[in-house]
């Protein structure tokens, strides 16, 4: 299995050698963890650890800042590696957007003091955009950062955030200016540790992905230094957003194309092996159509993703086709889950095979990322000009 078609022209040597590296880490370092880290709604600090050390996610860092010097389709290899293994749990791709954001609008003393610790697992990134209430519109937000003295103090609060439990590090939307809407908002970084007035509230009890610690974070009169500020000026916060949400939305349906691959390779080995009426279930006529199906289906992925990435690398890629990599690939996820999972019978329905928690996990991504109700919206917009 893999992220780059034969004729993906993004694709280097050092690509392909990359790739191999990172299947092979997920194999030894991963897999044997899963189960424990859905039981406990965690993975630990060591395995991020670990992976920093392999430099798994220090591919599209300078390497001035400890990285690795290359491009995003690095980062594209180390999220499609942890889905085609059968994990979501691990929140690398927000580690991913979070290093995204400050190497394109950091100061230099931003990055000299984050992206090595982010690179290196000593430091977990989370993104706070959404709010009770506010879901997918992003331009409703409440959270307010004020001025005082050198300093923001930072009051509200987000839910749904990814990492939640062990970010030390969380860029969160606030309103600098209450009175300019969408122009008035800002990015600011806050680094938990020792910051009085935040709080991680309990680990969210979630239908899918429950390895993953999601939680609501409160902020109530926290000091943040104005040098914490994500831009050279205040009000920068919706443009960056959206500049950046189209490689957040690419790695929603990368993750989808590695969990796709595992659930195809499960499935098929579970209908060669399981036998009803005398013959291996592969050999119905219904089964073999069905793998067909979505084999082909995920061949169909595979291809309008290496386009995106290679897009995304020659800074093409535009907000609706990033859309449309979103909602395509997370509705084809679903129902390829959902097909898989029959092909499994009594079994799929048990949480002892892969099927049935890949069938649980796949379910959030048409939500988050923006709905794909918004995805088409964002498509639909690109055409009515």
């Amino acid at each position: 299995m893999s992220l780059a078609t034969p004729t993906a022209n993004w694709a280097s040597e050092e690509h392909n050698m990359f790739a191999e590296m990172a299947g092979r880490f997920m194999g030894d370092e991963l897999v044997p963890n899963i189960e424990r880290w859905t039981t406990n709604g965690v993975v630990d600090r060591d395995f991020w650890r670990k992976a920093g050390d392999m430099g798994l996610m220090a591919g599209a860092i300078s390497e001035e800042y400890g990285g690795v010097g290359g491009d995003l389709g690095f980062d594209a290899l180390t999220i499609y590696a942890q889905n085609s293994h059968g994990d979501s749990g691990w929140g690398y791709a927000i580690q991913s957007i979070v290093i995204h954001y400050i190497t394109a609008y950091g100061s230099e003393d931003q990055k000299q003091k984050w992206l090595p610790r982010l690179a290196s697992g000593e430091m977990v990134g989370a993104l706070a955009m959404t709010e009770p209430g506010t879901g997918s519109d992003v331009q409703s937000i409440r959270t307010t950062a004020d001025k005082d003295g050198n300093s923001y103090r930072l009051n509200g609060s987000k839910i749904f955030i990814t990492n939640g439990q062990s970010a030390d590090l969380i860029l969160v939307a606030a309103k600098t200016d209450k009175s300019l809407g969408s122009k008035g908002v800002s990015l600011v970084a806050v680094e938990t540790e020792g910051a009085e007035g935040f709080r991680k509230g309990r680990n969210l009890k979630k239908l899918g992905m429950k390895a993953n610690d999601t939680a609501e974070l409160f902020f109530e009169d926290v000091k943040v230094p104005m040098t914490n500020l994500i831009g050279p000026e205040e009000g920068q916060g919706f443009y960056q957003m959206m500049k950046q949400l189209p490689w957040e939305r690419l790695t929603i349906a990368i993750g989808a194309l590695g969990a796709i691959d595992f659930a195809i390779a499960e499935t098929v080995k579970y209908t060669q092996e399981r036998k009803a009426f005398g013959k291996r279930v592969m050999d119905f006529q219904n089964t073999r159509f069905k793998l067909a199906e979505c084999k082909t289906k995920a061949e169909v992925l595979r291809s309008f993703l290496n386009d995106c990435i290679a897009r995304l690398d020659a800074g093409t890629l535009d907000a609706a086709t990033a859309s449309m990599a979103k909602y395509w690939g997370s509705e084809i996820q679903n129902d390829i889950m959902h097909e898989c999972l029959q092909l499994f019978g009594g079994y799929g329905f048990m949480m002892e095979y892969p099927i049935a928690r890949l069938y649980a996990d796949a379910r959030v991504q048409m939500i988050y990322g923006g709905t794909n109700e918004i995805m088409k919206e964002l498509i639909a917009r690109s055409l009515d000009t």
